[in-house]
């Protein structure tokens, strides 16, 4: 549909068994044959997590015996983002907020804005619901336009910044999404990844039916722990805790979340993100060479990965794999193709030998 800021966006109402494989995500490029590759397929920070967090969760396995209280965890992230602790919800990972949401709420016509993590809509569909989707285009630079969101979605997911584009949207935008009646999802699993978690929407209590997802998986390499939460209006929070299951975050991932949301865990995620953002520019910085060959970045990129354009992408990532590195594929995220591939973002020594990689790949 054409909208008024001259941005074209696609509005589509997909069937459940058609489109791209939603249930593909970087871990796939990994496993089993995957397992001796260099990861640039996976979002989790490299080298985490840190040795005082896993001595930390080490220490909380005394207490298995007993079940997982979560009062002390639940009061820490609410302090951490200056809520009270009725907004806070805590989850095995975003992903189960994704299912919560998608069995909890009775919603009507959910929209899922794409690119993005595919997890929401699966979920969705999973629920019994008909989604419909907003793409994105490359030629607008993935950016969001609020006016191309049906006025009658009574359910909007977006990310922020959004994997895999790497986009960070204004927030004044995402928050104009708010209606009355409509519940507005924000995925920010990888906020903290960004420098002064600029555009975020965590503790605004001012945005009416916002929903933010939080997720401690990636910047502290605990996605086998599985931790999460969900900042929402105490309404919202209480009808998805009902359908949790009783006990639904374990006594180490609670312990974890405890440590992750203190001044000390808060600091070094930041200096993280500065860092982060340093080894990006080198890594964009590198693949700027490649532009001759047709390669392309979407962007500006704001997040712990990129998402680059180039010809026979599907060949380059398999070449690239006989090369010792893993690559995610890009043509199971709605709106993209067979031509795009996620990178994530690493330490300059591996980014070095990751570009010297795709030259061969890329002339092979």
């Amino acid at each position: 549909m054409a909208t008024g800021t001259g941005i074209t966006t696609a509005r589509t109402r997909m069937p459940t068994d058609d489109g791209p494989d939603l249930r593909h995500h970087g871990d796939a490029e990994v496993r089993d044959d995957g397992g001796s590759l260099v990861d640039l397929a996976v979002n989790v920070r490299a080298d985490t997590p840190p040795a005082w967090l896993r001595e930390h969760i080490a220490g909380s396995l005394g207490g298995l015996a007993a079940y997982p209280d979560g009062r002390a965890a639940r009061a820490a992230v609410a302090a951490r983002h200056g809520l009270p602790v009725e907004r806070v919800l805590l989850t095995a990972g975003a992903a189960e907020a994704f299912v919560l949401l998608a069995r909890a709420l009775k919603v009507r016509r959910p929209v899922v804005v794409h690119p993005q993590f595919t997890e929401p809509e699966a979920a969705l569909r999973d629920a019994g619901h008909t989604v419909d989707r907003v793409l994105l285009r490359e030629e607008d630079g993935f950016r969001l336009d609020p006016a191309a969101v049906p006025e009658d979605a009574d359910l909007v997911v977006i990310g922020n910044p959004t994997n895999p584009t790497s986009v960070l949207h204004p927030a004044d935008a995402i928050a104009s999404l708010a209606r009355p009646g409509r519940v507005l999802v924000v995925d920010e699993a990888f906020m903290d990844a960004v420098p002064g978690e600029r555009e975020s929407l965590a503790g605004r209590t001012d945005v009416p039916g916002l929903v933010v997802l939080r997720s401690l998986t990636k910047t502290w390499g605990l996605a086998g722990l599985r931790i999460g939460y969900v900042l929402a209006a105490p309404e919202s929070v209480e009808e998805l805790e009902r359908a949790q299951p009783l006990w639904p975050v374990s006594t180490p991932a609670l312990a974890a979340a405890e440590a992750c949301v203190g001044p000390r865990a808060v600091a070094e995620a930041a200096h993280a993100a500065h860092r982060v953002a340093a080894d990006r520019a080198h890594l964009l910085a590198g693949l700027a060479r490649f532009a001759p060959a047709g390669l392309r970045v979407a962007g500006p990129a704001e997040g712990p990965f990129l998402l680059v354009r180039l010809p026979h992408a599907s060949v380059v990532r398999r070449r690239l794999r006989d090369l010792g590195y893993a690559v995610r594929r890009g043509d199971t995220f709605p709106g993209l193709g067979e031509e795009w591939l996620r990178l994530a973002v690493r330490d300059r020594a591996t980014v070095d030998g990751f570009l010297q990689a795709l030259e061969q790949a890329l002339h092979g």
